[in-house]
Formats: structure tokens, sequence, C-alpha cells
């Protein structure tokens, strides 16, 4: 059991590095309130974490039957990525993924 759960969580934490670079360059034009902030933090955050990891554990347990379907993508995309962006690529406070556009650096395409 040990070792599943050490292999769920390498699992995790290598899809997490995968995806959020991309991710975070996109803008995001909101001022959250302080409430707001408290609230993402407190009570969101953690609840989307948990979606995170059921999601992942769902989409590993039914990866062989949505392969053979064909939308296994699709479905690590809603179980998986989607909870993960909203948990770890978004401002404090903020309703949509990405960082805020002040922290954005634009740099010239070599």
């Amino acid at each position: 059991m040990k070792k599943l759960s050490t292999l769920v969580t390498v699992a995790l934490l290598s899809g997490f590095m995968a995806f959020a670079g991309p991710a975070q360059a996109q803008r995001v034009e909101e001022k959250p309130s302080a409430l707001a902030m408290v609230g993402d933090a407190v009570i969101a955050r953690p609840l989307l974490l948990g979606a995170t990891v059921v999601g992942s554990v769902v989409h590993t347990v039914t990866l062989p039957f949505s392969a053979l379907g064909g939308n296994a993508d699709e479905v690590g995309e809603t179980l998986v990525v989607g909870p993960a962006k909203a948990t770890f690529v978004r401002c404090l406070g903020c309703t949509q993924s990405g960082r805020n556009a002040s922290e954005v650096v634009n740099e010239p395409n070599d």
C-alpha cells in the first residue's frame, strides 16, 4: 500500500510540473478583495487540491476504459488538469486560471 501511495504522489507531482509553465503565461485582469483571497486560501484551495487528488485516482483507475473509448486525453483534462490549474495556476482570490497581468513579463521572441 505504501508503494502505491508513493507512486500516486510521484505521478501527481510529475503531472503538475508538465503543465504549470504554459498555463502561467496567461494574463488575468482581476482585482480580488481581501475576503475573496481569504476564502480562496482557506476553503477553495484545499477543496480543489482534494478534487485534483481524487480526480487523479479516478483517472488512473479508469484509464484502460477511457483509452479503449478514445477519450483518455479529455478525461485527463477534465479530472486532473482542470482542478490542478484551478488549484496551482491562479492568483489568490481570482476566478480564472492564470497569472496577474502586472506579473507577466513579455520577452521578445528570438
